[in-house]
């Protein structure tokens, strides 16, 4: 891999006061990926949708690299020409997130978050975008066969379920499932394959934590 090159660029924003004129900081490049930029406020914006979803967000570094293996997607997949989802689609995965906990609590968890509704719609269409191009490229090569659908009954679901108390269900009721199941599992292994492969031929400049009272 290439050695890491730590730069720090700012953007400062300046705000006018009632007497004077005094520069703020309100967001930074934190890298820069072949030529790209990552900012800050992405960064910001992701942890925040990782706690809406989670209650909790990864670490900065982890946020950091997380963006790095989205531009990785993003330019192959436009690259490629691949198409965004339609505006019904972003609208439908929005609508169920909100009506899981119910449309207040959903609200109450996205102002608790600190997630605008256009920040989270923009962010909806980018990951289904990232996530249907992962599944086009690597679907095709995962193949599931009877006997791995089988093992992952016996050895994972029937005693996780057993664990709850609950009595499994026969395999072939929950065999389509599994397999699916499997199918993400192979895709994922794959995708984190391609990603350490990709990013150990890209030019990646990380910046500097900032100092006090930059953040």
């Amino acid at each position: 891999m290439r050695r890491l090159v730590a730069i720090l660029w700012l953007l400062p924003v300046v705000c006018l006061g009632a007497a004077t004129q005094q520069a703020e900081t309100v967001d930074r490049i934190v890298a820069r990926v072949e030529g790209d930029i990552i900012l800050l406020s992405e960064m910001r914006e992701l942890a925040a949708y990782q706690k809406l979803l989670d209650g909790r967000s990864q670490s900065p570094d982890a946020l950091l690299n997380s963006l790095v293996e989205q531009w990785v997607v993003r330019s192959e997949a436009q690259e490629a020409g691949f198409p965004a989802p339609r505006a019904a689609e972003v609208d439908a995965e929005v609508a169920r997130m909100q009506n899981d906990p119910g449309q207040q609590a959903f609200r109450d968890r996205l102002a608790a978050a600190g997630l605008a509704a256009q920040s989270l719609r923009r962010i909806v269409e980018q990951q289904l975008y990232l996530e249907r191009y992962l599944d086009y490229k690597f679907r095709p090569a995962v193949q599931i066969d009877d006997e791995a659908i089988a093992k992952y009954y016996q050895d994972e679901l029937a005693p996780a379920l057993r664990a709850r108390g609950q009595m499994p269900p026969p395999l072939d009721e929950v065999s389509d499932r599994i397999r699916e199941v499997l199918i993400q599992r192979g895709i994922n292994e794959r995708a984190n394959t391609w990603f350490e492969e990709t990013k150990s031929r890209l030019q990646v400049e990380i910046a500097p934590p900032a100092r006090p009272g930059e953040q």
